[in-house]
């Protein structure tokens, strides 16, 4: 077991604050959200320039992680899901970002990141604008919105390496808002804010109770929104009709086109389509696995499963039904993320976060993810965010003693080993 760890100045000086009601001052206004920011001198280049490949290899790694994840996520689980593996590709890059030795190495083996640090992040860049770049001149974009943001918050009284928030701010658009964590639940209803406001209020409560407290140093937050119509509507007032669920028959709304078709194809084992949004940018992707399959197809999904899906060109036009439906998820990945290969990450002692503060000192205490998707008549309408929180590897004597059961306690006067007053407290309300 590790020696206990002196408690980090910085730790001390922000809760004798907190104690003392003394408030922690700190250069530069309040940043959207809240909290002090903290800004680099740099400013984010909206133009990278990337090496030929870049940003296809990039793309590629992601949607491995994304196969990965879904594989780890859905086994021993009987519910719906939804989530963005890009949002949390890109939350755990800036992560990364941070990451030394062992814990750098394991990262990267587990996102599937092929490329270098220093062309890592600018592909980060490069694609994060892609993807919010408006649809082309002249296409009908509807109600068409694909925006990502991304910021760090910090601890007051921490340093944060210049490298890190440069890194941060040059590749990913991110400030750093200066928090205390340890003043109650003001910092954690903070960074819900912000994110709330990121997703136009889908996603109102990202951290739950007790996911940081005054030993947290660093939450790390992706939020993404999307919203778009269908670039062929289906017909409005959906009516009635069977879903088979696994439990048996189930009655749900069934959106119909049968107007218009849409472009569909079967493969061994499955059917499927695409269903493209106005705009040109995006396209819903709908697999059907032939009935009575369904388990033993998505256990065979893989990237290299799913490409080879949709290398089969679509051959017929077809009238489409399929279930209105809205599904909302939250995640937490520590777990998962641990077993897919980066378990140094959370693991006190080991983890080497040192390009975030320059000091072995900090984990990954969790990996928190929320997502929420909703498909009508109309088109669909998504929000996702994702937050990554380190904490300071030991506080004094190891891990934070909360009293949240019946105790004893006993008042005694130290020189003489008197007890003065003694009992026990079974019920603090009463």
């Amino acid at each position: 077991m590790s020696s206990p760890r002196r408690i980090p100045s910085w730790l001390v000086l922000t809760q004798l604050a907190a104690v003392l009601g003394i408030a922690c001052s700190s250069s530069g206004g309040g940043g959207p959200g809240g909290g002090t920011e903290v800004r680099s001198d740099k400013v984010r280049i909206t133009s990278p320039v990337l090496q030929a490949g870049d940003l296809v290899t990039l793309a590629t790694d992601n949607d491995h992680f994304a196969w990965d994840l879904y594989q780890a996520v859905r086994t021993g689980s009987t519910d719906n899901l939804v989530f963005s593996p890009f949002s949390i590709s890109l939350a755990l890059a800036m992560t990364y970002g941070g990451a030394r030795t062992t814990t750098a190495d394991q990262v990267a083996a587990t996102l599937h990141f092929s490329l270098p640090a220093e062309r890592l992040h600018p592909t980060f860049d490069a694609l994060d604008l892609a993807l919010e770049a408006p649809p082309a001149a002249g296409a009908d974009a509807g109600t068409f919105q694909l925006s990502l943001a991304n910021a760090l918050w910090g601890q007051k009284g921490l340093t944060f390496l210049p490298d890190f928030l440069d890194l941060l701010a040059i590749n990913y658009g991110a400030a750093m808002h200066a928090v205390d964590f340890g003043a109650g639940d003001s910092a954690r209803l903070t960074i819900n804010q912000w994110v709330s406001d990121q997703t136009h209020a889908k996603i109102p409560d990202l951290l739950p109770p007790g996911s940081v407290d005054p030993l947290t140093a660093f939450v790390l937050t992706n939020a993404v929104y999307f919203k778009a119509d269908w670039q062929a509507p289906f017909e409005p007032n959906s009516p009635v009709g069977t879903f088979n669920a696994p439990a048996g028959p189930v009655q749900v709304p069934m959106m119909n086109n049968s107007v218009t078709t849409v472009s569909a194809w079967t493969g061994t084992g499955y059917r499927a389509a695409t269903l493209p949004y106005k705009g040109g940018k995006t396209s819903m992707i709908v697999v059907v696995p032939d009935a009575g399959t369904f388990d033993a197809f998505e256990a065979g999904l893989t990237f290299d499963a799913f490409e080879a899906i949709l290398r089969s060109s679509p051959t017929t036009g077809v009238f489409l039904s399929m279930p209105r439906f809205k599904i909302d998820a939250s995640l937490s990945l520590k777990t998962v993320l641990g077993g897919l290969g980066m378990p140094d990450a959370f693991e006190d002692g080991v983890a080497d976060f040192s390009g975030i503060d320059g000091a072995r000192d900090i984990s990954l205490t969790a990996v928190i993810h929320q997502a929420l998707i909703a498909v009508d008549e109309k088109g669909t309408t998504a929000a996702a965010a994702t937050a990554v929180i380190g904490g300071v590897v030991d506080g004094p004597g190891g891990e934070p003693l909360i009293v949240d059961r019946p105790f004893i306690y006993a008042i005694r006067d130290d020189a003489t080993g008197t007890i003065l007053f003694l009992g026990r407290v079974l019920d603090p309300s009463k």
